[in-house]
């Protein structure tokens, strides 16, 4: 492992332990450079180790002093000693979930509408992947990219949990209901919970964006509009701890989420 500076050329798109670490392991991602600080070599042997042992093809770390990576990194980065460069992961399209949840038993997929704030967003993903969501939906425009602090805050969650970009959320929703894909939004002001989801092998949710909430013509193509089961004076939550309870109770809901 040798010491250099970073080329400008090759800056990192990803750091963080966790969010390097599992973008290292996943075969499909393509990567350029691995930058390691000279105090974060120890604790990422056991992953190059099993990169190794994988047979992923893998270039050899560049060790480079902290102050050097964190000149190419945003203000304020939390990056542990670690980053990465490394090419995007292939894009999924709506019609590749649609194909997939054919000839899976139970498939669940989460929509954003307005969701636009990358540390919201990465915290959604990394929820999405602990509690086997299947996959994120999200409209282009304004949608923020895999990546930097997104990918951060993820945790790693973007190498499990596929997320398709797509121009219009209402035409993605008719697909899906075409695909017999039960539709749910997630709304405060309803006056049904989440354990009225009635069991569908097939379920995507809806989360709208803080203060704004679900746009209206999305929201009349609801199946069924939900509440989270709050008690206190405060009804609603952040958006990403909204998601982690709804995506919980869908990972045990009826026989269809187990």
């Amino acid at each position: 492992m040798a010491r250099h500076l970073i080329n400008k050329k090759n800056s990192p798109n990803l750091y963080g332990f966790h969010t390097v670490r599992e973008a290292w392991l996943n075969e499909e991602r393509i990567v350029q450079t691995l930058y390691l600080t000279p105090q974060s070599v120890r604790g990422f042997e056991e992953t190059l180790s099993e990169s190794q042992k994988r047979g992923l093809k893998r270039p050899k770390p560049t060790i480079v002093e902290k102050q050097n990576l964190e000149r190419l990194l945003p203000k304020g980065a939390v990056h542990q000693g670690t980053a990465l460069t490394c090419a995007p992961l292939e894009e999924i399209d709506l019609q590749d979930f649609i194909i997939k949840s054919h000839s899976r038993e139970r498939f669940c997929l989460a929509m954003l509408d307005q969701v636009t704030d990358p540390h919201n967003v990465g915290a959604i993903i990394r929820s999405a992947c602990a509690f086997g969501i299947d996959g994120i939906i999200m409209q282009k425009k304004h949608a923020p990219t895999l990546d930097g602090v997104l990918a951060k805050s993820a945790c790693g969650g973007i190498e499990h949990v596929p997320v398709a970009y797509v121009t219009n959320l209402n035409r993605a929703i008719e697909e899906l209901r075409e695909s017999l894909f039960l539709v749910c939004g997630l709304d405060s002001e309803t006056d049904q919970f989440l354990s009225n989801i009635p069991a569908n092998n097939k379920i995507m949710m809806i989360l709208g964006a803080e203060g704004k909430g679900m746009r209206h013509s999305l929201r009349e193509k609801c199946d069924l509009m939900v509440k989270l089961p709050t008690i206190g004076p405060i009804a609603s939550l952040n958006v990403s701890n909204a998601a982690a309870i709804a995506f919980y109770a869908l990972s045990m809901h009826g026989d269809a989420f187990v």
